[in-house]
């Protein structure tokens, strides 16, 4: 379980790579969503002190303010821009970044061409193919051949919190969703949905990893959008290499 004092999770599949930063905070970094209402210097400070933990500046990482779409960026620099829910580099030293709280993170890194990717998919980006997108994405712009790659889904609202009505039930397939009777609600599994398009992107199910939290169920840890009523602080995922 974690820590009362752990300010994130590092996943296990990445530690073969000594060169990679890769992580999900935790509630304990505080919030590091840039677009939120927190007041910006405390946003600041709380960015300032998470990126320390891996000796790396907050001008070197890139990020967005994110639109729950499928638009993918290619950061070749640290900065925001808008409009962009998957970010991809090639660039030692730029480290690509996606807030969430409740949306499913996906990292990706393909130690072959040195590419990575930072992810946000909510149910509208899921949907979408987000995920997908970005590996063809890497494809394209790096060479990337999906086999090579490894990939973090990572914590996020689970499917038995994620209830929605049959009007959003109805783009997912049945493989991913469920009827519960006595809430009178479809229940979503986003880890499955995204797992589902990795591998159909091309990587090999042995090459991924699933976090085994959630938003809602381990809310003391983590932010929940849905849980707390939106009234709550943005998690960061982060990947790079150094």
């Amino acid at each position: 379980m974690i820590a009362d004092d752990q300010l994130f999770i590092r996943p296990a599949l990445f530690d073969q790579f000594p060169e990679l930063v890769a992580a999900e905070s935790t509630r304990y970094a505080g919030n590091l969503g840039l677009y939120t209402s927190a007041p910006p210097e405390t946003i600041i400070d709380n960015r300032q002190h998470f990126f320390t933990q891996f000796g790396i500046r907050p001008t070197q990482v890139a990020g967005a303010r994110q639109v729950h779409g499928i638009a993918v960026y290619v950061a070749q620099q640290g900065g925001q821009v808008e409009g962009y829910d998957a970010l991809i580099s090639n660039q030692a030293g730029i480290f690509v970044s996606i807030n969430v709280a409740d949306c499913t993170p996906v990292l990706v890194y393909d130690p072959i061409q040195g590419a990575v990717a930072a992810v946000h998919a909510g149910w509208r980006g899921t949907v979408g193919k987000i995920a997908y997108q970005a590996i063809l994405a890497m494809q394209e712009h790096f060479g990337t051949r999906p086999a090579d790659c490894f990939a973090y889904i990572g914590t996020c609202i689970d499917e038995c919190d994620f209830e929605v009505d049959e009007e959003v039930a109805a783009y997912f397939d049945n493989s991913f969703k469920k009827w519960d009777k006595n809430r009178k609600k479809f229940l979503i599994d986003l880890k499955k949905t995204n797992l589902s398009q990795l591998t159909e992107a091309g990587l090999n199910v042995s090459r991924i990893e699933i976090s085994p939290y959630s938003t809602v169920q381990h809310n003391a840890h983590f932010f929940s959008h849905r849980f707390e009523k939106g009234k709550t602080g943005r998690a960061l995922a982060i990947i790079g290499r150094k």
